[in-house]
């Protein structure tokens, strides 16, 4: 997308939320625009083949359904393109970042539960016989990647509430399509109310109901952030006493400029509880956010790291209910080739 195509950014910045559920959401949207909805999912096809729309989809809250967890592993400078080709070979992988820190290696496994997953990450520590460290989170203050694109850090102070209660059964195979992203087509829920074999009214309310009981956090456009610009994006982390540790948290979660904001489990070597991610166009920028949140949440004190993304090995979307999914051709999702500098 063109640092001058205006519509190209409306269509990507306003409907990150919010998004129509209605039969015809193109034509909707193209409403707001003065456009006729061809126009505007030929529009939205065109972002997508430019690698700036990763998919029109479900981001699912904490506790919504499946199982998820960071790890990170210490490779050696020498093995790290062929150990992040290992972990990226995971469908269970979905993010799989070189950071820059001695432990190096960052990426997120999920699956349908928490066994599965500790079956992924005893399968990658086989295959490289290096450990991972598991770092599952404990309390989410603030999870938005939703970002406005107009700005030079992403995110806005938006605190994140308690875990989702999980989805019913009944629910999964739905979940498991929104997840994947709509098909770009002029009515989108009919077709996964024929995948469901059920009626576009019940896929729409279900998604409604999701949204209004907090197992969404959100269903729009999710962005690219690297190809829109936001290329400077760091991973700060703090030791801080357990007992403080909710305070500051939430403290970071109304700071402006930080998009996620979390407390950890600790691991053996790895003594950092409280983490915050600050996504910007610059490092300078990212450096000034990262002072002021510290500043503002009072961890000026505590030991803490930043650690800044080098390369992109993987990035998709979360597949947690992807064994849910009824059989059907999912829809297209942009892979990231290997080793993207940012």
């Amino acid at each position: 997308m063109s640092a001058g195509d205006a519509l190209g950014l409306a269509l990507l910045n306003t409907w990150q939320r919010g998004f129509p559920l209605c039969e015809r959401p193109f034509e909707a949207i193209g409403r707001t625009l003065g456009l006729d909805e061809g126009e505007v999912l030929g529009r939205y096809a065109r972002l997508w083949q430019a690698g700036a729309l990763s998919r029109i989809g479900a981001v699912f809250a904490p506790g919504a359904g499946g199982a998820s967890l960071l790890a990170a592993m210490t490779v050696p400078p020498a093995r790290l393109d062929g150990v992040a080709a290992t972990v990226s070979a995971h469908p269970g992988v979905n993010h799989n970042y070189e950071r820059e820190h001695t432990t190096n290696l960052w990426f997120v496994a999920t699956g349908r539960d928490a066994q599965q997953v500790e079956r992924l990450l005893r399968s990658i520590e086989q295959a490289t016989a290096l450990p991972v460290l598991r770092l599952p989170m404990l309390r989410p203050y603030r999870i938005d990647t939703a970002f406005d694109l107009h700005a030079d850090l992403a995110g806005a102070a938006q605190p994140t509430p308690a875990a989702a209660a999980p989805l019913v059964p009944a629910d999964r195979p739905l979940a498991a399509l929104a997840e994947e992203g709509l098909p770009l087509t002029l009515r989108p829920y009919d077709v996964w109310a024929d995948q469901l074999h059920g009626s576009t009214l019940a896929v729409l309310d279900t998604l409604s109901r999701w949204l209004a009981q907090g197992q969404l956090s959100r269903f729009g456009v999710v962005v690219r952030h690297h190809e829109l610009g936001y290329t400077a994006n760091a991973m700060a982390v703090f030791d801080v006493p357990d007992a403080l540790v909710d305070r500051h948290g939430a403290a970071l979660a109304h700071t402006p400029g930080v998009t996620l904001a979390y407390r950890r489990a600790r691991a053996d070597g790895w003594p950092f509880n409280l983490y915050c991610m600050v996504h910007g166009r610059n490092r300078q920028a990212v450096h000034a956010a990262l002072a002021h949140a510290s500043a503002q949440a009072g961890l000026q004190a505590y030991p803490s790291a930043v650690l800044f993304s080098l390369r992109r090995f993987k990035q998709t979307g979360a597949r947690r209910f992807a064994h849910h999914a009824p059989h059907a051709c999912p829809a297209p999702e942009l892979q990231e080739p290997a080793h993207v500098e940012p």
